[in-house]
């Protein structure tokens, strides 16, 4: 497997960020940051943040450092605040006024630098009827409508893991916002607050299926449209061997093109008769089984059909076209995705693995000039927030 070695800042070299340490979207965006070249300084709570696996497998803590605060002792939120005041962006995941009780919320750091974009990364959002209540991410999802949109119709919902909520509502909007906000702090010399919310985010990613719906081209209604499981040359079908394949022959081209290989050209219903898909995925579904996924994968390499086979976690790295790209990485022993997007002049790698709890107190204590990191913080009981 080749492997992205190639060593690197990545654009972000030079913006300092500090991450009060949570699990989820919090966490990744921060990793995401690091990734890009930020010095990002996670800011551990005694005894650790929660997260059910061992410290050095937690990969969302790469290419970050990290040092142990307790906020709840005497001196913990000034050694925080020292942290705000030279940093570009500080993240926080608590629940809407946590942080403002421990003494670190962003009214007291924009009075130590009111150039700081203060990241506020929560499921409901800082105000709303739910702001106060507990939550993950298949609530957040469920909320949105975003839930209702994927699975089966004879099927409850299917659970996409937590991508769609955490990750992609959450994380990656909480990146683009503190990034927005970083760009606007350097034109204007003035910081400011970025309310991430996961249901704002994972409400935003339909905004294309809401067009669609208020067109008429949508029905809500799972597996009944053209990219929700719906439209037969648009799923995953079941092979010889318990494995399966993915099609996306949506154009008339790419499908023409399908069903050839496929070898049901003369039998299959025309794609535009909507009243006979039954039939045509009925179609599809049997030419399927009647060969294993690698004979598939074989039949359709190298064409235009949009087929491919749906590999597992294990499996991705291995796939030649990943490998030639070095879309996985290993690192300290842990094969895990290399950072995304890539750019041609400042380029990014794995310069670290996950963070251990404190491990960098006096590094960061001394390079970004803040002493009380090292005036004897003891470990008191953990925020629980």
């Amino acid at each position: 497997m080749a492997m992205a070695r190639t060593p690197g800042h990545g654009p972000l070299a030079g913006v300092r960020v500090v991450e009060l340490a949570g699990i989820g979207p919090g966490p990744f965006a921060a990793m995401l940051l690091a990734d890009l070249g930020a010095d990002v300084v996670r800011v551990d709570r005694p005894g650790g943040a929660g997260l059910a696996i061992a410290p050095e497998y937690d990969v969302t803590n790469r290419n970050k450092r990290s040092v142990i605060v307790d906020l709840k002792a005497e001196h913990g939120p000034a050694g925080v605040l020292d942290l705000a005041e030279r940093a570009d962006i500080l993240i926080e995941g608590y629940r809407p006024g946590v942080a403002e009780r421990l003494g670190v919320g962003p009214e007291a750091c924009h009075a130590r630098n009111p150039k700081l974009v203060y990241g506020r990364m929560t499921g409901w959002g800082q105000e709303g009827p739910l702001a106060q209540r507990a939550g993950h991410d298949i609530a957040y999802i469920a909320l949105t409508g975003t839930l209702g949109m994927i699975g089966n119709p004879d099927e409850p919902p299917a659970i996409p893991a937590n991508l769609v909520g955490d990750y992609a509502g959450g994380s990656l909007y909480l990146v683009v916002g503190v990034l927005a906000a970083l760009h606007h702090a350097r034109a204007t010399g003035t910081g400011q607050v970025v309310d991430a919310a996961i249901v704002d985010g994972a409400a935003h990613l339909a905004a294309m299926i809401h067009g669609m719906l208020a067109a008429g081209g949508w029905q809500d209604r799972r597996g009944a449209n053209l990219l929700d499981g719906g439209c037969p040359f648009y799923g995953t079908y079941e092979t010889a061997d318990g494995q399966y394949m993915a099609v996306g022959a949506l154009e008339q081209q790419f499908y023409a093109e399908f069903v050839e290989l496929l070898g049901i050209g003369d039998e299959a219903p025309s794609r535009k008769d909507v009243s006979r898909w039954s039939e045509l995925r009925e179609t599809v579904a049997a030419r399927f089984k009647t060969r294993t996924r690698d004979e598939w994968t074989a039949v359709f390499e190298g064409s235009d059909a949009c087929v491919a086979p749906v590999l597992s976690l294990r499996e991705a790295p291995a796939h030649p076209h990943l490998a030639a790209r070095g879309t996985f990485t290993d690192h300290g022993g842990i094969t895990q995705p290399a950072p995304a997007p890539r750019f041609s002049a400042t380029r990014t790698a794995v310069r670290s693995g996950p963070a251990q709890p404190g491990a960098h107190v006096e590094d960061v204590a001394r390079e970004w000039g803040v002493p009380r990191l090292l005036e004897g913080l003891r470990p008191g009981p953990g925020d629980g927030a």
